[in-house]
């Protein structure tokens, strides 16, 4: 948690049914989380104001919308200056298809996740990250055959002790 960001065990509730019931009415929170709703108003403002919450939206099911691919690619850049490494995170958030970025350890530097129409549509993102110019000596890619689960619930109970 970022220094000196301090919650308590009301945030914490209410964050754990935002995330389970996002659409649901500041009076239906209040209520799961045995809060009146306007002090239950004004916290939720609060965790949206220092970024806490960063937004609601719908969970889509991918499987329902088509044949859809999803491929793990990491990627080694050459350079890790800040700047080389800020420029790739930059210009790898322009492509729409690429859904998620990560700054790893280990034996590459980057872990995307990139979702497709299709193997020829991955190699065409792909083409266009590698002519950007940014520094990639090496990538290598895994197709995704299938998805047992996804969680959309941080554990919060459990990552976090709370204050009363």
């Amino acid at each position: 948690m970022r220094s000196g960001l301090e919650l308590d065990r009301m945030d914490f509730r209410i964050l754990s049914q935002l995330q389970r019931l996002g659409r649901c009415s500041n009076v239906e929170l209040s209520e799961l989380v045995g809060l009146s709703p306007s002090p239950c108003l004004t916290r939720v403002k609060r965790l949206q104001k220092i970024g806490v919450i960063q937004g609601f939206g719908a969970h889509l099911a991918m499987a329902m919308l088509g044949d859809l691919l999803v491929v793990f690619t990491e990627i080694t850049v050459s350079h890790h200056r800040r700047k080389d490494m800020r420029r790739f995170e930059e210009a790898a958030e322009m492509f729409p298809e690429i859904m998620e970025c990560y700054n790893v350890s280990g034996g590459y530097d980057f872990l995307l996740k990139i979702v497709t129409r299709s193997v020829d549509h991955f190699q065409t993102v792909m083409d266009a990250l590698l002519a950007a110019e940014l520094g990639i000596v090496r990538f290598s890619s895994r197709i995704v055959l299938r998805v047992p689960f996804v969680k959309h619930e941080l554990p919060l109970d459990r990552l976090f002790s709370t204050k009363s």
